[in-house]
């Protein structure tokens, strides 16, 4: 075999994907815990639609994403004017649970004894990162407590160095209104995150919530 052939088919072999397919795993890449490996399953599952069927899929996603929107009250995803919680007048609106991001609602709405309604931070104090106190949804919350009714405050931010330092802030930030600020017990491990607690857990660690 000439030189110059060798060469070309080992070009080839080491190419990893023709183009258009790299583009949707790149894509795919872009999400949130999807790594390298997932992210090419998922491409070669779109690669293997029908025509038909990836169409309907490219147009759920785009329907999906004009429906959705921000609770203009919690911060919560929503499809109407407010979301499902803020709406529910038989909720407690005098307690509030400080999460960091929706995943972490769902996962607090599984514990069905917890009657009281939500903030959504979208995301933590996190200095290393350079996201600071204004960067998340905090300036909200203040407003919402000092508007009155509220009692109780429960910060459920994750047991991370970044959840923890976002905690205290929120007690610092809420010390002038008196309300009540707990957190919640170390039912969950250290490092951890709401979204992979099960029932129990979740139970437990509003049970056994603290004052900070």
């Amino acid at each position: 075999m000439p030189a110059a052939a060798g060469r070309l088919i080992r070009k080839v072999t080491m190419a990893d994907y023709i183009e258009p397919l790299e583009t949707i795993i790149e894509q795919f890449r872009r999400l949130p815990g999807v790594g390298k490996k997932s992210a090419v399953r998922m491409a070669f599952g779109i690669v293997d639609m029908t025509e038909e069927e990836a169409r309907q899929f490219s147009a759920s996603i785009l329907e999906a994403r004009a429906r959705i929107r921000t609770c203009p009250v919690c911060g919560n995803l929503c499809e109407g004017e407010l979301c499902p919680v803020c709406d529910d007048p038989r909720r407690d609106h005098s307690v509030i649970c400080v999460v960091e991001d929706t995943r972490a609602l769902l996962s607090m709405e599984r514990v069905k004894d917890y009657r009281g309604i939500y903030h959504v931070l979208g995301g933590t104090i996190s200095p290393i990162d350079g996201r600071g106190p204004d960067d998340i949804n905090l300036a909200s919350l203040l407003s919402r407590v000092s508007a009155g009714g509220v009692t109780e405050v429960i910060a459920a931010t994750n047991p991370t160095i970044d959840g923890e330092t976002t905690a205290l802030y929120i007690s610092k930030m809420l010390r002038p209104t008196g309300v009540k600020v707990t957190r919640l017990a170390y039912g969950i491990p250290v490092g951890g995150d709401l979204d992979y607690a099960d029932e129990m857990t979740l139970l437990r660690a509003i049970d056994g919530r603290k004052e900070i």
